[in-house]
């Protein structure tokens, strides 16, 4: 099946293209996407009705992906990114350090990784909106870049360009501070999370350094309606985002689940601002 599309970087001879080998991907995933997916509504009703990425699992399905967690992209080349209510996902990326592994702190020797992470939530963290009884290291403790929050925890990009996260005793404004953190931990820029540079860059560069990326978009009544894609994008000019807190990490870390859900995310209007080219173009 052929679309008659002009992709960025490509000519046209006589009805005919000479394409780079990225366009030629992305002609690809065009066809794949007009034939399967583009007009449809997501068919959810074989998946498991509470299962939070079943509509992802479908679109993967019609694209011809194999659901994995592999740090690799999706189809030929390029990431793959389903439509989104307001904020979508550069990825589920864990930090290399996390203070409650490192047993050469009193209050997490002796514990196994659930417990100290768990003990790590009610300190670090609050009680979970979402999940009664239980604590989160998610929404309010979570900083911003260069910000420190009413938690006394600040995101940081240090001169090695690993990110890391830091917790400042004197800044935590919480009446029960004394109570909740342990000695140990009542110190200025303790370091609790932290992404070391080499495994970032790769788990960034990996997926989205390769031919780009693309997603599906959906219109009001909930049908695929436009394909957008966009360029790759390095470590460096990842961070940059970060920096700029276009790029924000938004961790899910609740108890009761073992998944960290340690979310790197942007805004789709930032992502917009990174589409080179759409499919149709309206």
């Amino acid at each position: 099946m052929f679309f008659a599309i002009i992709l960025k970087g490509s000519k046209t001879i006589t009805g005919s293209y000479i394409m780079t080998v990225k366009d030629e991907n992305r002609r690809r995933i065009i066809d794949i996407y007009m034939k399967n997916v583009h007009g449809n509504k997501p068919d959810t009703s074989s998946y498991t009705s509470d299962h939070d990425g079943r509509e992802g699992h479908w679109l993967e399905n019609k694209m011809g992906i194999a659901h994995n967690a592999s740090n690799n992209p999706d189809l030929f080349d390029h990431e793959m990114k389903n439509a989104t209510a307001s904020k979508t996902s550069y990825g589920d990326w864990s930090a290399d350090y996390y203070i409650f592994k490192d047993t050469g702190y009193e209050t997490f020797r002796g514990k196994d990784n659930l417990a100290a992470r768990d003990r790590f939530m009610e300190i670090f963290g609050h009680p979970s909106t979402n999940h009664e009884g239980k604590y989160s290291w998610s929404g309010k403790p979570i900083p911003k870049i260069n910000q420190v929050n009413s938690f006394g925890q600040e995101l940081i990009i240090d001169d090695a360009n690993n990110v890391v996260i830091r917790y400042f005793f004197s800044k935590d404004i919480r009446d029960d501070k004394n109570v909740l953190i342990p000695s140990e931990f009542q110190k200025e820029g303790l370091v609790i999370a932290r992404w070391d540079a080499d495994s970032l860059k790769k788990k960034v560069e990996n997926k989205f350094n390769q031919s780009g990326w693309f997603k599906c978009i959906k219109n009001r009544e909930g049908a695929y309606e436009l394909i957008v894609f966009g360029d790759p994008m390095d470590y460096d000019t990842w961070l940059q985002h970060v920096r700029n807190g276009d790029i924000f990490f938004d961790s899910g870390m609740h108890q009761g689940n073992v998944r960290p859900y340690s979310q790197w995310r942007a805004s789709n209007s930032f992502w917009e601002k990174l589409v080179t080219d759409r499919y149709p173009d309206i």
